[in-house]
Formats: C-alpha cells, sequence, structure tokens
C-alpha cells in the first residue's frame, strides 16, 4: 500500500550481548537477581496499597504521622492514666465501705443502718440496705472487665477482708456491692461513677474529634496545593495532543511555578522551531518552483527525444515531490483547532475520493460520539493520503470511524499485497516507497506516510499500520479524545 523500505538493526550478540547480561544482572534482572526478588515483589504488594495520586500520598504522609502519634497518645494514656486512676477509684471505695462496716456496731440494728445509710448518701455517696439472716448468691465475686476486676479484688482483699459479690448489671447506672456479714448481708449502692473516670471518653472524643478537625484542615490545603500541578498537567496534555493553551499562568508554590514557566518556555520554543521549520520548508518549496518552471517551458521548446523525455520525467517527479514539501508544511501550519465532527469529516473525505478509482466503503458511528477538536484540513490532508494510497494498491478499500474508549479511531482497509510486517516501521521514513522503479506514475513521492503521520501526532495521536481483515494493509489513526 504505502513507501517502505528495509533497516537493518543491530542484534545483541557475542560480546555486546554478554555486556548486556552483566549489566542486567547488575540491576537485578539477570541470573544473579535471585536472592532480591523476594524483595522486589514484597515492594510490588506494597505498592498495590498506596494511592496512586498526588494528593492521596500527600495526604498519606500527613495523616500516618498523625495517626502514630494519636495511637502513641492512646497508649500512654491506658497504660498509665488509666491504670492509676482505676486504682485509686476502687481503693477510695473499698475504703469507703470498710469504713461503714466498722461504724455498725453488732447487734446491727435496721434503725441504725438507716441513720447511717443517711449520712453515706450525703458524704460518701453510698446507699445502705441490711438484709439480716440473708447469705451471698452463688455467682462469681464481681462482674466487671478484667483491669478494673483485678484491682477491685485487691482493694476488697486488703481493706474490706470479707465475702462479697458485685454486680454492675442494674440497669440504672449503679453498682451493687453485697457483703456477708455475721448476722446478714450488708448491701451497698454506689453510683457508677465511683469505679469509672469520665476523662477517659472525654479524651477519646477529643483525640477523634481533633483528628477529623486536622485531617479535613489537611484535605482543604493539600487540594489548594494540588490544583496548580492539575492545572500544569492539563496544560501539559493540551499541548501534546496540539490544542490551544489559553489562560494558563503559574500559580501555586515556589516549586510548582518553576515547573509552570519552564512549560511555557519549553512551549514557546516548540512553537518557534515548528514555525521557523514550516516557514523554510515553504520558501524553498515556493523557491524551486520558478527554475523548474523554466526547465519545463525549455524542454517543451526543444525537439522532442528519448533524453529529453527522461528529462522530463526527471522534472516531473521534482515537481511533485516540491509538492510534498509544500503539503508537509502546511502540515504543520498555524491553522487552529476547532471541534468538529471526525465522522462527518471523513465522510467528506470519502464523497470527495469516490469520483475515480475503486469502490469505497464507509461505516460510521452514531452523531457526536467522534466529537473532537482537531485542525480539520491538516486532519483531511492526513486521511486523504491513507485513503489515496490505499485506492492505489487496492481494489477495494473501507473507511471506518468509531469510538474505542478514550479515542477515536479512523481505520483504512484495503485488499492490496499490503506491507510485510518488519517493513511497516520504515515505511513512515520520508521518500520511501515501495517501488524500486521510482516510477512517478506507480506511485507518490513517498511522503504520504510521512505527512499522516506528523499530522496524526500534532494531534496527540498516533498512526499504525497492521494487517487488515480484507486481506491487504489496515491504517490505523488513533486520536485520543
Amino acid at each position: 500500500m504505502a513507501d517502505a523500505t528495509r533497516t537493518d538493526r543491530p542484534s545483541f550478540t557475542g560480546a555486546a550481548f554478554t555486556g548486556e547480561a552483566r549489566r542486567a544482572e547488575r540491576r537485578g534482572a539477570g541470573p544473579g537477581a535471585g536472592g532480591r526478588s523476594g524483595g522486589f515483589k514484597f515492594d510490588r504488594w506494597i505498592k498495590q496499597f498506596l494511592p496512586k495520586t498526588l494528593f492521596g500520598r500527600a495526604l498519606l504522609i500527613i495523616v500516618t504521622p498523625l495517626v502514630l502519634m494519636q495511637a502513641i497518645s492512646a497508649y500512654v494514656f491506658y497504660d498509665r492514666h488509666w491504670d492509676n486512676m482505676t486504682r485509686r477509684l476502687v481503693h477510695s471505695l473499698a475504703g469507703d465501705i470498710a469504713f461503714l462496716i466498722e461504724e455498725l456496731q453488732p447487734p446491727i440494728d435496721p434503725a441504725a443502718i438507716a441513720r447511717l445509710s443517711e449520712r453515706a448518701v450525703r458524704h460518701f455517696d453510698i446507699e445502705l440496705a441490711w438484709r439480716p439472716g440473708d447469705i451471698l448468691p452463688n455467682r462469681p465475686p464481681i462482674t466487671l472487665f478484667d483491669a478494673t476486676r483485678s484491682a477491685m479484688q485487691d482493694a476488697m482483699l486488703t481493706k474490706v477482708r470479707r465475702p462479697y459479690v458485685m454486680d454492675t448489671d442494674t440497669g440504672d447506672r449503679q453498682i451493687e456491692i453485697l457483703v456477708q456479714l455475721p448476722d446478714g448481708v450488708l448491701q451497698v449502692l454506689t453510683p457508677m461513677k465511683r469505679l469509672f473516670s469520665s476523662t477517659t471518653y472525654i479524651f477519646l472524643l477529643w483525640m477523634v474529634g481533633s483528628s477529623l478537625v486536622l485531617f479535613a484542615i489537611a484535605i482543604v490545603f493539600m487540594r489548594n496545593q494540588i490544583r496548580p500541578i492539575r492545572r500544569l498537567a492539563m496544560a501539559a496534555r493540551a499541548f501534546g495532543l496540539g490544542r490551544d493553551v489559553t489562560g494558563f499562568k503559574p500559580e501555586g508554590a515556589t516549586e510548582v511555578r518553576q515547573a509552570a514557566n519552564s512549560f511555557l518556555q519549553m512551549k514557546d520554543r516548540i512553537a518557534r522551531q515548528l514555525t521557523q521549520r514550516t516557514e523554510m520548508l515553504a520558501g524553498v518549496s515556493h523557491d524551486l518552483r520558478t527554475p523548474l518552471t523554466r526547465m519545463k517551458l525549455q524542454l517543451a521548446m526543444l525537439d522532442q527525444s528519448a533524453d529529453v523525455a527522461d528529462l522530463a520525467t526527471d522534472v516531473a517527479e521534482m515537481e511533485k515531490m516540491v509538492e510534498g514539501y509544500l503539503a508537509f508544511a502546511r502540515g504543520e501550519g498555524a491553522e487552529k483547532p476547532v471541534d468538529s465532527d471526525i465522522a462527518e469529516l471523513v465522510a467528506d473525505i470519502v464523497q470527495s475520493e469516490r469520483r475515480d478509482g475503486p469502490p469505497i466503503g464507509y461505516d460510521r458511528p452514531d452523531p457526536g460520539d467522534a466529537a473532537l477538536p482537531v485542525r480539520p484540513n491538516a486532519l483531511k490532508r492526513a486521511v486523504a493520503n491513507l485513503v489515496q494510497n490505499a485506492k492505489r494498491y487496492g481494489k477495494r478499500v473501507n473507511v471506518t470511524v468509531l469510538r474505542a474508549g478514550g479515542h477515536v479511531e479512523i481505520l483504512v482497509d484495503d485488499d492490496g499485497p499490503g506491507i510485510p510486517a518488519d517493513r511497516r516501521a520504515h515505511a513512515f521514513q520520508p521518500f520511501v516507497r515501495l517501488d524500486p522503479s521510482r516510477n512517478p506514475a506507480t506511485g507518490g513521492t513517498g511522503l504520504g506516510l510521512t505527512i499522516a503521520r506528523d499530522i496524526v501526532r500534532g494531534h496527540g495521536g498516533d498512526l499504525t499500520l497492521e494487517d487488515s481483515p480484507r486481506g491487504g494493509l489496515r491504517a490505523v489513526v488513533r486520536l485520543p479524545v
């Protein structure tokens, strides 16, 4: 279909292959890397769980020390404060109970219990009741979790020194303690706050609340810091797709501003170089037309002979090459991208190319599915080159436009001889043709694919060659959305 040539590539043999193998082994990719393969696998496993975005990683850097600090603070609090406070509370309660028992003089009078209970409620927040002749129920002595149970058992053993049963499931936020005395059971009721400090819950709420506030502040600040980087990435992508970068200005942190300024300088340099190259090609090609025209006139005035015919053929080929130069220069022109329906754009090309040559089929997507900002004239020139190549080498041509994920694809298929797979990469070389005769009647100047790929890449896409289902060659144009 298109122009191609063969270029030999060096192969890694002999000493070159040995040197490459040694370098690979030093990098951990060769025979000596077995000892480190486990570490690499562990690193890859860890990276699966790490955030992929800069915002996520920066937030992780901020949140991780915060979480560690809170965890250490909580551990120190529970290891020191909780243990000390629990021990003090249980010993205070056990001491109050022991004091009240010592105040009771046998035989125990219910009236004395009532008077003592009134004083205990007023001073100790403890309510007493007397069960004469009763014994303790057969159940575990205490129903508290391990830390408080152990401290309470020690306190009751050292201060009260009598059998007891404690119940924390009374339902009214009170603790019931039954103490066995010689004549009956003394019931002690006290609020649960006598054993549990509210500072624990206040500390937890304060820790969680402050963490959430700091986390929210970190998110707000990180979003403001990441926004200039995202704008820089969007501007770089737009420039890579050949679109105008308007309204972009450096902002954010000093490093981000430096990167943005470097990007703008790079964009200006690239645009200036492209403009200079385009102007140079256009100027040279235009200047070559004048001597070519004089040569054609002089040849027309000479007597016709074989040598004159050969010279006229060379002049005609040079003229086609100059036209190719001009087409290449126009592909790098200053045309501005506009929103275009690729399907409609390709339909115009197919309609124009159907006037002569083999039949051309066309498959298109639904309206609006292939809308992109492109340089329409340049893209038309690229697709027209592909269709003309397919017409030149095939008896039947089919063009398809479709939306594939994040790309719009233009497929040009023919049933011609195609291009061998090992020569397709060289088919894009300038002035490379499949026809070794260099006959202008059987092919172009070898710039068709070069111009087409240059235009497509100027839109941020790519042009590749593949095997066609029709038996010939398929040219695939992929344009990012």
